[in-house]
């Protein structure tokens, strides 16, 4: 009965890191069309924060933690959140979601060349073969004419980028830091942390800021979704599975969630599918592949919604 239990957690778990984190794209996507990017992420991230402290707190768990671990919680949030996450959200007024979500499947490419650039870890064959493949599907994806054409679509492409260094450096970053040891508390900080940082640069920014009563109905149940499923179920699903089955399967989210992502894309808000976006998808996602097969750095897929 046990055994039967845990095959379905995992099971549900597995449905929330394919098709929520993949949906999170979309949701975003809708939400930008009306509310200001930096607001919108600060919102997600500082109620998500807030909902995983009052859970905490009803849980009975200790969530105090020492200057040194909210300092490095605080930059966290910040390469993870703030800024990777912020800017994404501000780049899909200009790009299309599956786009952004193919785009970011390159991340493993990213840290892995950041590996070999800041701590001199050598890259494997294996490996190199898949960063050969990663180049080409970028260049196939970012260089197709009808979507270099769209306004500020450029823009949003380098800024997308910009994101997936500040997450690869992130990713280096956690692996050393001095963090809360339980990872709910320190997933709470991160996102409380993450979202005030966001909500300064919205301020300085001068987005204008309006009551959730305010919004559509459309836009409330997304960012519901967003704060309960994409930022607390998710993640939850997400580190359940690193202890419950072998790594390399849960980096497997790495290659469903842009396909997932171009799915409801282009039936939700008709985005364009193009023959050359699925052949960049097909190679990009071989390179993630054997980037992945010789070392399973889950972290890839961690802080990317």
């Amino acid at each position: 009965m046990a055994k039967s239990s845990n095959t379905t957690l995992v099971i549900l778990a597995f449905f929330a890191i394919y098709v929520i984190w993949g949906s999170t794209y979309l949701l975003n996507k809708i939400a930008v069309l009306e509310l200001p990017p930096f607001m919108l992420a600060s919102f997600r991230f500082t109620t998500a924060g807030v909902l995983i402290f009052v859970w905490a707190k009803i849980m009975g768990i200790n969530v105090s933690i020492t200057k040194k671990q909210l300092k490095n919680t605080i930059i966290a949030g910040f390469l993870f959140l703030s800024f990777g996450n912020g800017v994404v959200v501000w780049a899909l007024k200009y790009v299309d979601s599956g786009f952004a979500a193919l785009e970011i499947s390159a991340q493993p490419l990213i840290i892995l060349l950041l590996m070999w650039i800041l701590q001199g870890k050598k890259i494997q064959p294996m490996s190199i073969i898949g960063v050969i493949f990663g180049i080409i599907g970028i260049y196939l994806l970012v260089s197709q004419k009808q979507i270099i054409t769209k306004e500020g679509s450029v823009l949003g492409m380098i800024m997308i980028f910009a994101c997936m260094l500040s997450w690869g450096y992130g990713s280096l970053f956690v692996g050393k830091a001095d963090l809360p040891s339980n990872y709910f508390v320190n997933t709470g900080y991160q996102m409380f942390t993450g979202g005030i940082i966001l909500a300064l640069m919205s301020f300085g920014l001068g987005e204008e800021w309006s009551s959730p009563a305010d919004w559509t109905t459309k836009v409330q149940v997304v960012m519901v979704l967003l704060v309960i499923f994409g930022s607390i179920l998710a993640f939850t699903s997400f580190n359940y599975l690193l202890k419950s089955v072998s790594p390399e399967k849960v980096a497997t989210s790495t290659y469903v969630n842009p396909i997932v992502a171009l799915i409801l894309g282009w039936y939700f808000l008709e985005e364009e599918i193009t023959f050359q976006s699925i052949i960049a998808a097909v190679i990009l996602l071989t390179g993630v592949y054997f980037i992945n097969t010789k070392k399973s750095l889950t972290i890839f897929a961690r802080f990317k919604r």
